[in-house]
């Protein structure tokens, strides 16, 4: 396959059969009951967190939790070994460690030989971040396995008073992720969540490379935005001026050159464009959808 060629069949269809074998069409592919669905990233996503199961921190306040799953297959049956599991979340004050050496409340682990899950940390709490509207109580998680894309998805918790009032945590996608904290006959607080792990299509290396590099917007030559290869998927991030996202965001691939922003369920989500010209220049065409169904057009070229 040549640089300047990208993937010309798009055509996908995912399955998803549940544990009880119920599936159906919702339209557009075969989707089981069992699917998992995808949340907002946040902008506090730290790649490269510390190997561990174990986030409580002496000394800070909070409420013990133990979260714990399975993560299977897209079969929705067969349990997924060696899955890696990302989790962060803010602290007991709502803020996040998006600084320090020590990646307090985030971490990585990976799933046992029967597919299971385990994290000992504190309840997350409801904020506001920079002044913006509240948000409910969440845990990010970031899953990634073999032969799958990575997904990236939410978790809420029963009662929180601004699970209505959020956009993503009131989308009809995310009511299975609303959770009920149990409490063990100890007294121990838990949350359980399984996952099961979506097909996607993938993008060939060599066109990952032929888009990856610096793009320049057509309107406005002061922002400009960057694609990178990271765990052999598409990442994004943009400079407004000299305000720079330090960490960018993943993008998923659904086909006829089109990558979009995971887990930014409409009326909110970026859609990425790409046409590869033959001189070996690229644009890129991203469309964005605000939360109020505003759009907005922004064109980058490289090359």
């Amino acid at each position: 396959m040549q640089r300047r060629s990208f993937i010309k069949n798009s055509a996908f269809t995912a399955i998803a059969v549940s544990a009880s074998g119920f599936i159906h069409f919702d339209g557009d592919k075969y989707v089981g009951d069992c699917e998992t669905t995808t949340d907002i990233i946040g902008p506090f996503y730290r790649p490269d967190s510390p190997v561990r199961n174990n986030f409580i921190v002496p000394g800070d306040p909070g409420i013990p939790v133990e979260l714990s799953g399975v993560v299977r297959h897209s079969d929705c049956s067969t349990p997924y070994k060696k899955a890696k599991i990302e989790l962060w979340h803010c602290a007991n004050n709502g803020l996040y460690d998006n600084t320090t050496a020590e990646y307090r409340y985030r971490g990585t682990s990976f799933t046992d030989d029967k597919g299971r899950y385990s994290f000992e940390t504190i309840l997350p709490v409801p904020y506001n971040a920079a002044g913006g509207p509240m948000r409910p109580a969440h845990f990010h998680l970031m899953i990634t396995g073999e032969g799958y894309q990575p997904l990236i998805t939410q978790l809420y918790f029963v009662g929180d008073p601004y699970l209505d009032k959020d956009p993503f945590s009131k989308a009809p996608a995310a009511k299975k992720r609303i959770l009920k904290v149990q409490v063990a006959p100890s007294g121990k607080k838990k949350v359980l969540y399984d996952v099961v792990l979506a097909e996607k299509p993938d993008v060939e290396p060599a066109s990952l490379d032929a888009l990856a590099g610096n793009y320049v917007c057509e309107d406005d030559t002061t922002i400009t935005c960057e694609f990178f290869i990271r765990n052999k998927r598409l990442w994004h991030n943009t400079v407004y001026g000299k305000k720079l996202d330090p960490y960018g965001r993943p993008l998923d691939y659904v086909g006829e050159n089109t990558f979009q922003s995971p887990a930014q369920p409409p009326p909110m989500n970026s859609v990425y464009v790409f046409e590869i010209k033959t001189s070996g220049a690229v644009k890129c065409t991203q469309t964005i959808t605000r939360e109020n169904g505003k759009q907005f057009v922004l064109v980058y070229n490289k090359g």
